[in-house]
């Protein structure tokens, strides 16, 4: 289409009357999800600055900043674990993410299209799309659960909140302590704890024996909701329930996407805010709650243990939640990025939304551990007793929690809610990265058909969903996130720093940055060339070498997965990474001369490599080949951008 529409304007530009009506109503057809006050009026850009920053803080603060911030806090030394976390931050999370941001918004293309900058690395904005593409199946079964718990809620009591007719005898609402009673005979006999008790006799903790039972927060998870079969081997039935709940989760995010960046960024007004608002509600009820002190403590409070620092593991464990909490290298920092305005303070921008996610991270944590800390009050336990992570956090423990309280549907409503909202913020980001790609590489095709991709990238995911609302769907979630989730997005992420730092150029791209946001000192740049060329590549290839030194096959529980499931996901990080050395052997093989000609060609910058738009482009970009025609019809001169199959011409 683009050369439909160079063709016309070329044509139209001198008169050339050979014009074709076809080439006139191709250029002409109407794009839904572009304005005629947009600044780029082939791609789009955002409607306002809100929507963007809204939308990039909806797709950096997920599902992940409620249960596994958490968790990993109290996990490594409570509040203590706040400084690695901080200094990981500065120097991984910030820089990484800043310079995606300017990345993409420099050249307003996705993560595909931007590596024009570096061709050889091409394969790694085609690994961003699929990691994007796989993690969206199994992301959306997370918010089908989260639909399903929430429809679940609007009952009273809480179906989970007893061991009602579809439990089994090993459902207990409390636990079930059992003591070893010498008779008078010499004889050993166990009897209930509740019998010691109303002889107002106590028992040895040496005699105190624990029976195994299930709490009906578990029960219902494993049996209702999941209809969990034994292991991944047992594949069973599709879960119809699941599947429904799996199909309206597409469904809204179909609707919310229909027309790109326009209607995506009108609904992220209530979905990137409605968290906050339920995250402090949940707050000032748990801390009037009794117990929600020793809760609030355990995660971090007066039981920080500083020593923790001493160990390799902590560090690596804030690094890692830095990193993905981010969503680096996934590809829709690129993609919404890419429909900014050229000009747009992007600096500004990446502090704004990675301060604002790592708040929202331990804010949650006060929200959810003071109503842990209750429940450990009211079951007579330890925090670390009652506090899972995961989705033992979001869909047993926490449920659990919420149906001990008064009113207790309303709160469940109110947290699963927030939960749907969360995973539909990220999800909106991943199917923008697919319908980028794709309308970037292809605009022939999909040009001015937004919807039409929208609609059916997601019945495709749908479908590539439905193995994972099936009885062992857990598993097969399990196991993408395992394999999908973790090192290939630390392979992209030092690619990413080694690409744009030391083969297309880190000065150079500083340079870059500059035409955006304006010349900066030498002082403010001296951080950020010292993270991007030397502390941020260290940190991540440490983590990289440490997560696959101490690698471990998944597991669910105790279910562990069988070979040909650790082989199958060995399988989907190799389809994922494969492209990466396949893109440079055809960059290599396409280009001309001796193999070192040929790899300086590979590693140098694409002809059309540069800001989308010519008024942008300026002299360090100015290209030679452009049309340039003067009116001489007694009309004053104008200096107008337009479109190109390239990027624009000047007028």
């Amino acid at each position: 289409m683009r050369k439909y529409r160079l063709a016309y304007f070329r044509d139209l530009i001198f008169k050339n009357t050979n014009a074709t009506e076809t080439d006139k109503e191709v250029c002409d057809q109407p794009d839904p999800h572009v304005s005629s006050t947009d600044e780029n009026t082939d791609r789009g850009n955002w409607t306002n600055k809100r929507e963007y920053m809204l939308s990039m803080i909806g797709y950096a603060v997920g599902l992940g900043n409620v249960w596994r911030f958490p968790y990993l806090t109290y996990k490594n030394g409570g509040g203590a674990f706040l400084i690695p976390y901080t200094i990981m931050l500065a120097v991984a999370g910030i820089p990484l993410f800043f310079m995606e941001c300017s990345f993409g918004q420099f050249c307003s293309q996705g993560p595909i299209n931007a590596w024009k900058a570096v061709p050889i690395l091409q394969g790694v904005g085609v690994t961003m799309v699929l990691v994007s593409t796989l993690v969206a199946i199994y992301y959306n079964v997370i918010v089908a659960y989260s639909i399903y718990y929430l429809f679940a809620s609007f009952q009273s009591p809480l179906p989970w909140s007893d061991c009602f007719s579809w439990s089994d005898g090993n459902c207990s609402v409390m636990p079930v302590d059992l003591c070893n009673v010498t008779s008078g005979n010499g004889s050993f006999t166990v009897v209930n704890m509740t019998w010691i008790t109303d002889l107002n006799e106590t028992c040895p903790a040496s005699d105190i024996i624990s029976v195994p039972v299930q709490s009906p927060s578990e029960q219902y998870w494993d049996s209702v909701a999941l209809h969990r079969s034994g292991g991944m081997d047992e594949t069973g039935e599709v879960v119809w329930h699941l599947a429904l709940c799996l199909l309206l989760g597409w469904l809204l995010i179909g609707g919310s996407l229909y027309k790109g960046i326009k209607s995506s960024g009108k609904v992220v007004y209530f979905t990137a805010t409605f968290p906050y608002v339920v995250l402090l509600i949940l707050l000032i009820r748990g801390v009037t709650l009794e117990g929600a002190r020793e809760g609030i403590e355990y995660y971090i409070g007066t039981q920080s243990n500083l020593t923790k620092l001493s160990e390799a593991e902590v560090w690596k464990d804030a690094a890692s939640q830095i990193f993905y909490s981010l969503s680096i290298a996934w590809g829709g920092v690129l993609a919404l990025s890419s429909y900014n305005k050229f000009h747009n303070n992007c600096y500004k921008d990446s502090i704004i939304v990675c301060v604002t996610n790592c708040g929202t991270s331990v804010f949650a944590g006060f929200a959810i551990f003071s109503i842990l800390g209750h429940m450990a009050h009211v079951y007579g336990k330890p925090v670390s007793e009652v506090a899972e992570a995961g989705f033992g956090l979001a869909f047993i423990a926490y449920p659990e929690a919420l149906s001990k309280l008064p009113v207790s549907p309303l709160w469940s409503i109110l947290f699963f809610f927030m939960l749907l909202t969360l995973g539909l913020d990220s999800q909106f980001a991943s199917i923008e990265v697919i319908t980028t790609s794709l309308q970037d590489n292809f605009p022939g095709v999909f040009k001015s058909r937004r919807g039409h991709i929208t609609v059916i990238t997601c019945v495709i995911l749908f479908l590539l969903g439905l193995p994972c609302v099936t009885q062992a769907g857990i598993y097969w979630v399990t196991l993408m996130d395992h394999f999908c989730g973790s090192w290939i997005l630390l392979v992209a992420a030092v690619l990413e720093l080694i690409g744009l730092c030391y083969i297309y150029g880190g000065n150079r791209f500083i340079k870059d940055i500059e035409m955006m946001i304006g010349v900066k000192s030498s002082l403010f740049w001296l951080w950020w060339r010292s993270c991007w060329f030397f502390i941020s590549p260290c940190v991540l290839i440490v983590i990289l070498a440490w997560s696959l030194s101490t690698f471990s096959p998944p597991t669910y529980g105790s279910v562990v997965y069988p070979d040909w499931g650790v082989s199958l996901g060995w399988c989907m990080t190799a389809f994922c990474l494969v492209w990466i050395p396949i893109v440079a052997v055809w960059k290599l093989a396409k280009a001309e001369g001796s193999l070192w000609q040929r790899f300086k060609t590979a590693c140098s910058s694409s002809e059309d490599w540069g800001p989308y738009l010519e008024c942008h482009r300026g002299e360090r970009y100015q290209r030679h080949n452009f049309y340039w025609r003067k009116s001489s019809v007694n009309q004053p001169d104008t200096d107008v951008c337009v479109i190109t199959n390239l990027h624009s011409i000047k007028l």
